[in-house]
C-alpha cells in the first residue's frame, strides 16, 4: 500500500542556499515551484523519480508546530556523497555504522541546520533483515 516517501515539508530561512544545498551539492533536480502574486516562495525537489523534498519560504507560510527531527536519504554510495558534500564545503560527519548496521553520515544543511542522514543499506541493515535494532542511546 505505502511505497515510500511521497515528500517531506520542510521551511526555511533562505531558498537560494536551499537550492545551492541540495541540487548543486547532492544532484537533486527542482521539479516545480510555487509562486504567490509574482514571488517564488518555495518549490518542490525531486530526489529520485517519485520521491520530493518540499521547501517554503518559512514567512510565507502558516507554521505547522511540528519539528522535523531529521531527514534520512538512501544512497548507494554513500562515499561519494561524503566527498560530493565537503567538496561543496559543507561539514559532514565521517561514515559509521549505525545501530541498525547501516553505514551512515550526518550533515546539516543550509541555510537552516535541518540534520540530514545518509544510509548505504547492506544486506546486514535492520532495514533489509527486519531484525530489532539494538540501542543504546539516552
Amino acid at each position: 500500500m505505502i511505497k515510500g516517501i511521497a515528500h517531506a515539508c520542510i521551511g526555511c530561512t533562505n531558498l537560494a542556499e536551499v537550492e545551492r544545498f541540495y541540487c548543486k551539492a547532492l544532484g537533486f533536480s527542482k521539479r516545480f515551484e510555487f509562486v504567490k502574486q509574482g514571488k517564488v516562495i518555495g518549490f518542490y525537489l525531486q530526489v529520485v523519480p517519485g520521491v520530493y523534498l518540499e521547501f517554503f519560504q518559512a514567512d510565507s507560510v502558516p507554521n505547522a508546530g511540528s519539528p522535523i527531527r531529521h531527514l534520512c536519504l538512501e544512497t548507494d554510495d554513500l562515499d561519494e556523497v561524503i566527498t560530493r558534500l565537503r567538496s561543496n564545503g559543507y561539514k559532514v560527519g565521517d561514515k559509521t555504522m549505525g545501530a541498525d548496521h547501516t553505514p551512515q553520515a550526518w550533515v546539516k544543511d543550509a541555510p537552516d541546520g535541518v540534520a540530514i542522514e545518509f544510509h548505504q543499506y547492506t544486506d546486514q541493515s535492520c532495514q533489509r533483515t527486519g531484525k530489532p535494532c539494538e540501542v543504546t542511546w539516552k
